[in-house]
């Protein structure tokens, strides 16, 4: 049976709020309401929120809404955001950064700089956080989180907090094989000492390489589509523009003329306009190259 979360709206004031637009929440700027809409400041409210609703309501966690597909329909659950206490990060010895799961990615990248922490630098072109980016493994230019992180905090459903070793994590690509009842809280991470020069060098070379290959400044939620390793050795962009006419769109949303894999809303394009484009490539790639593809940005329906 389903909680009236009319009854904690009082409880949790400002923090929770019930119907909820999440269309300017996602980069996509594509999306309807959510029956509520929860903004965890610190640890004890966000565990006091999750032992209220008590697993009764489906819930999805938002993060900076970089690789989110939002649906125009209403969301039948909680989207939870963490704010504040989850914002913070710091060097916990010599070569280890503590980060909340909010903290930017970019923002973990420029910290690891500013104390000569090598290893951290492809993070710079992940439009993302860390819970997000440890969620599905993020990675770009063969750098993936697994090979930096070293531990994980989380709390559960229930509102038990673990600590969970990267060496107890399944990493593979794309994917931490993390159960879907946990929400990440903040995690610690391993680089080496590099001179601070040398890292600013490489930030800003990759990121030349990013802006070169990839749309910026635009409405886009990034890759569509993981590279499916196991089925073929080309890159799905590769798959994409020999299997479909990379000018086809649906209303607003249309194929990115700059990187075939990623789609992009033109103006106002709805959430069945972008599903439409990625079962139309999908369902060309599959036809032309017998290849699966599955997508790696999240779609909340």
């Amino acid at each position: 049976m389903k909680i009236d979360l009319k009854e904690l709206v009082s409880e949790f004031n400002f923090n929770l709020k019930l119907d909820y637009d999440l269309k300017k929440k996602n980069w996509f700027n594509i999306g309807g309401k959510t029956k509520a809409f929860y903004k965890a400041d610190n640890l004890k409210e966000l565990i006091k929120f999750l032992k209220k609703i008590q697993d009764k309501e489906k819930i999805f966690i938002l993060g900076a809404g970089s690789n989110t597909l939002i649906s125009d329909n209403k969301f039948d659950g909680v989207v939870i955001k963490l704010t504040q206490n989850f914002n913070h990060i710091s060097l916990h010895s010599e070569q280890i950064i503590v980060a909340g799961s909010a903290v930017t990615d970019k923002t973990l990248s420029e910290f690891a700089m500013e104390n000569s922490l090598g290893g951290f630098e492809f993070l710079s072109c992940i439009p993302g956080t860390v819970g997000g980016g440890i969620k599905m493994n993020a990675g770009c230019f063969q750098r993936e989180f697994k090979d930096i992180l070293t531990s994980v905090q989380a709390v559960n459903k229930s509102g038990q907090v673990i600590t969970i070793p990267a060496e107890d994590i399944n990493f593979k690509y794309r994917d931490s094989g993390l159960s879907e009842d946990l929400i990440f809280l903040s995690a610690s991470f391993k680089g080496f000492k590099k001179e601070k020069k040398a890292i600013k060098n490489e930030i800003q070379l990759l990121k030349q390489k990013k802006d070169v290959a990839q749309p910026t400044k635009i409405k886009t939620s990034g890759s569509t589509f993981k590279n499916p390793i196991d089925q073929s050795e080309k890159k799905v962009w590769q798959l994409i523009k020999e299997s479909v006419p990379l000018e086809t769109s649906f209303g607003d949303a249309s194929i990115s003329e700059k990187h075939c894999n990623f789609f992009v809303n033109k103006g106002n394009a709805k959430f069945e306009d972008m599903k439409k484009l990625i079962e139309f490539v999908s369902e060309g790639v599959f036809k032309k190259t017998g290849v699966k593809l599955e997508t790696e940005i999240k779609i909340l329906e």
